[in-house]
């Protein structure tokens, strides 16, 4: 009885068609299932007949077959099409989306496990490969690539660092849920300068509708550059806060190190008077993510270290290996001091490290990331707890230094006195008024992060969309 129901169907769907009605109930042929590039090529579905949708990333017609690489952006790996010549488009171009069913088959061939013998392909979106700035056969480095901000994802090297991007968003994410911090999400316009060194965008309407008064919360207001201060606010309720969001400086730097927009991974714990509490938080935040990445990403950080910065796979191996030293600043002037480096810029006690102080710092200690604690008191903001020491009065302030960024990490204890603080600053009294507890915290560049574990040289590098003087604002 149901077979007899089913060609019934057939024959009405098939009869429906030769007059000229659209059916739109398929009952004879099943749906192809889709699915994406990486899970067409883990060979889940094999059999199967499937859908896949992306961007042609080669082809090579023949004489009666015709073989594409299809990628849409889940995987480093490409997916093998192959179809009968029939199937071939002069629009089918490098470049081009697609469109394409057919059954998921194993390949006979060794560079790849799995091929989709095609049953259809359609050309989604045109693609001319003369004004494509990127060619199918040539290897374009990252800074012809920097080029083209709206278009460099097509491309294997920064695909790969999008993919890595995204898996360290998560995570670093997962580390702090793990340990029992909870996420705030601190603002983006503030009225604060919480760094102290003036480099702010500042926010203002349009056209103010009270003449009077340009500002639009009746007092200037700048885009955040940390969300620091409104995490010690939080601290005064939740032992353990952290923040991940965008943050700027209005820095008037073009280097390979400076970005005026990037984001900050932030972070407040209370109860604490020790350094090594953070500096614990910092390294296993470190060790949890970079251990995650390597695990989930292994192709796309391959081939940054393969292709991008080779040898840099050692350093990163090394550094999971070893504990991070910590050495005070007194002693990292000395070890600069009793060098036979010729730095550009001084070393005496008081004066800050520059970036080439850092990288001998790494250097000198294994080219592993080190912590350095204790800086001159002068040096750091007010609200680094003083150490009440002489004759070299430091704060119990620590950087992360890692090979080839320098600092990464920068952070220290929050002053919570306050008739230390009354003597200083009266404007930041209120936060340590009512029910203040030794707290600390530390901030970490999530770009400088990135650059730390593949070894990319410029900021620039990166991130999605750099903003810097002639890039394409989209």
């Amino acid at each position: 009885m149901f077979q007899a129901v089913v060609k019934t169907l057939c024959v009405a769907s098939t009869r429906s068609v030769s007059r000229g009605i659209l059916c739109t109930r398929h009952y004879c042929k099943k749906t192809p299932t889709k699915l994406r590039v990486s899970e067409a090529i883990s060979g889940a579905e094999l059999g199967a007949n499937i859908k896949v949708q992306g961007w042609v990333r080669s082809v090579r017609p023949q004489k009666t077959n015709l073989f594409l690489n299809v990628n849409d952006g889940s995987s480093l790996q490409s997916l093998q099409i192959v179809a009968t010549s029939e199937l071939n488009d002069p629009l089918l171009t490098f470049g081009s989306a697609v469109e394409v069913t057919g059954t998921l088959k194993k390949s006979p061939h060794q560079k790849q496990t799995v091929e989709l013998q095609a049953e259809q392909i359609h050309v989604i979106g045109e693609c001319n490969p003369v004004d494509f700035p990127f060619k199918i056969k040539e290897r374009h480095g990252l800074e012809y690539i920097r080029q083209f901000p709206h278009l460099r994802c097509r491309t294997n090297v920064f695909s790969s660092l999008l993919r890595i991007r995204s898996e360290a968003t998560s995570a670093i994410h997962s580390y702090f849920k793990e340990n029992g911090f909870v996420q705030i999400n601190t603002p983006v316009i503030t009225s604060n300068d919480c760094e102290g060194a003036g480099e702010l965008f500042q926010v203002e309407p349009p056209s103010p509708e009270n003449k009077e008064d340009q500002n639009f919360f009746s007092v200037p207001a700048f885009l955040t550059v940390s969300g620091q201060l409104h995490l010690e606010a939080m601290s005064g309720a939740f032992s353990k806060v952290y923040t991940f969001g965008p943050t700027f400086r209005a820095e008037n730097s073009q280097s390979r190190r400076h970005l005026a927009e990037f984001y900050m991974v932030e972070a407040e714990v209370s109860f604490t008077q020790s350094l090594e509490d953070l500096t614990k938080v910092m390294e296993d935040m470190f060790r949890s993510a970079t251990e995650q990445i390597l695990a989930h990403c292994a192709e796309d950080v391959d081939l940054f270290h393969k292709h991008v910065t080779p040898g840099h796979r050692d350093t990163i191996d090394a550094t999971l290996k070893r504990k991070f030293p910590m050495i005070t600043y007194s002693e990292a002037i000395d070890i600069l001091n009793r060098s036979s480096e010729k730095f550009a810029f001084p070393t005496d006690w008081g004066c800050d490290l520059q970036k080439e102080h850092e990288k001998y710092l790494v250097k000198h200690c294994g080219n592993i990331p080190v912590f350095v604690t204790d800086y001159p008191y002068d040096l750091k903001p007010f609200y680094a707890r003083d150490n009440q020491d002489r004759p070299n009065h430091t704060a119990a302030a620590v950087d992360l230094l890692v090979p080839g960024v320098g600092e990464l990490c920068g952070g220290s204890l929050r002053e919570e006195r306050l008739d230390l603080l009354r003597a200083r600053l009266e404007e930041y009294l209120d936060l340590r008024s009512f029910g203040s507890v030794p707290h600390g915290g530390f901030g970490l560049g999530f770009e400088r992060y990135l650059q730390c574990i593949l070894g990319v040289d410029n900021i620039k590098d990166v991130i999605p969309f750099p903003r810097f003087s002639h890039s394409c604002l989209l």
